[in-house]
């Protein structure tokens, strides 16, 4: 009898044989002591936090490759404010710096913090200009020049009646002048983190405001006296109806007064950052008098 003869096997029930032993072979796990994504690594910002294990396909004899390949994550790079300027360069090579804007007060006045609620961040407080007090002296100069002549030539006729009302007349143009001036002071404009507000009157007291929130457009106008002395009016568009605060006349310095309460409106984080800077520089400068 002769031997009995062998069939080759079948190439596809050879290959569905290599599939099934492949999904019921077991995936290796990796004890938490072993492998490079555990143990003592460094932290997250140090270097590599973990490593990727990739499965390769059939190699042969039903066996798998595995291949490690580490996934790096670092931390951001640190810059400081100083690199950042010097990245600030313009068409012609020059380092473009930051505008300077003038010093904040560091607390507003007795005025003005009676107004402030305890949340709300000071940005700064400004009389108005001089050139308010315009009208009420120029009138106080000429009724001195006048009432003066007048009461001096009454006197010399002898109408001593006369002469009195005429002084009288004098002292309470001077009263009303006084006044003015007196009103001129308790004008306030003031600048916080949430609104913009005008204080102003004596014995009847107007407090108006209006919230950064809600200013939709805001500009400023000089006159060619007002660029020369170096003020203007600014005005306020809000998005209601009735507006309580809306054009403020005689403001000094307009163009750094819009540029910080613009920036104040769109950049809060960086008034912040600068103030937070200077509490700093100025800390280190009283350690260093101190020491």
């Amino acid at each position: 009898m002769g031997s009995p003869s062998t069939e080759p096997p079948d190439p596809d029930e050879e290959s569905a044989r290599r599939r099934r032993q492949r999904d019921t072979e077991p995936i290796p796990r990796l004890q938490p002591d072993e492998g490079p994504g555990y143990g003592d690594r460094p932290s997250y910002s140090d270097g590599p936090s973990y490593s990727r294990t990739v499965y390769g396909g059939d190699q042969g004899g039903g066996t798998n490759k595995v291949d490690e390949e580490p996934i790096l994550s670092y931390a951001p790079p640190d810059i400081s404010a100083e690199e950042l300027a010097g990245l600030q360069i313009d068409s012609s090579g020059n380092i473009v710096r930051p505008r300077r804007v003038l010093p904040l007060e560091d607390e507003p006045t007795s005025l003005v913090a009676r107004y402030l609620f305890p949340t709300e961040r000071f940005r700064g407080e400004w009389k108005r200009h001089w050139i308010h007090l315009t009208t009420p002296l120029l009138v106080g100069i000429f009724a001195t020049f006048v009432l003066g002549y007048l009461s001096g030539y009454l006197a010399g006729q002898q109408v001593s009646g006369l002469t009195t009302a005429v002084v009288l007349i004098w002292f309470v143009v001077l009263g009303w002048v006084a006044w003015r001036i007196a009103d001129w002071y308790f004008d306030r404009f003031i600048l916080s983190n949430k609104r913009v507000m005008v204080v102003n009157g004596i014995v009847t007291r107007k407090v108006a405001m209006m919230p950064l929130l809600r200013v939709t457009d805001m500009k400023y106008e000089q006159s060619p006296l007002g660029r020369f002395l170096n003020y203007g009016t600014f005005v306020l568009e809000s998005a209601g109806q009735d507006q309580a605060l809306r054009e403020i006349k005689h403001l000094p310095n307009p163009n750094e007064l819009y540029l910080r309460v613009v920036e104040e409106m769109y950049e809060p984080q960086a008034v912040e950052a600068r103030l937070g800077k200077e509490e700093a520089q100025r800390k280190k400068e009283e350690e260093e008098d101190g020491s």
